[in-house]
């Protein structure tokens, strides 16, 4: 859209809850899915799927286990980018900032809201490490289904995440790759933007 500029406006936040509700009409599955990179303190990388939760003034929200990969990674390096791209809308927004753990009582609030099964998987789990087999993980899930028959408690390393953003960049794919990018960069309490090359 040629209007571009005009939407786009100067809040960053509004624009993006904008984006995401078209996307949620129009991508066949998890919209919120972005790829989510973070790197040790050495500077290795990685990037993994992930689902954004949740989104407001504080950041981009997400959940995760503190003792995976990215868990440990964001202690070591709380620095992290995400990317979300909706192909059937020819739009993609990346994101980069700091990372902080949500309050628990958070944590709390969304492990409780998910199915039992996925929160018998979340306490089964330890993510990222080795399983020697499928039926290992399968029998730790039914002992907890005993162990536990009404509420499952929030294991303490099944924690919330928010990416406060310093930069966000939303692009729109244009014929002969003349695309539109625009870049907010955090400014004091406010934001510049700028409009960016293809």
């Amino acid at each position: 859209m040629d209007g571009m500029d005009a939407e786009t406006g100067l809040d960053p936040i509004a624009l993006f809850g904008a984006w995401m509700k078209e996307a949620e009409a129009s991508e066949l599955n998890d919209a919120s899915a972005m790829a989510l990179a973070t790197a040790t303190c050495d500077g290795m990388p990685s990037v993994r799927m992930v689902l954004m939760k949740q989104v407001d003034e504080r950041g981009f929200c997400f959940y995760t286990n503190a003792e995976s990969q990215k868990g440990l990674e964001l202690a070591g390096n709380p620095r992290a980018a995400m990317c979300f791209h909706w192909k059937s809308l020819r739009r993609q927004v990346r994101i980069a900032g700091t990372v902080t753990e949500l309050p628990a009582n958070e944590a709390d609030d969304y492990f409780h809201s998910r199915s039992r099964l996925s929160q018998l998987g979340a306490v089964a789990s330890e993510q990222s490490h080795v399983l020697a087999s499928r039926e290992l993980l399968e029998a730790r899930v039914k002992d907890l289904e005993k162990k536990f028959p009404e509420e499952i408690p929030r294991p303490d390393y099944w924690r919330g995440y928010v990416l406060g953003p310093e930069r966000i960049e939303f692009w729109t794919g244009r014929e002969g790759r003349l695309h539109d990018r625009f870049l907010f960069s955090r400014n004091g309490d406010g934001w510049r933007k700028e409009r960016l090359f293809p």
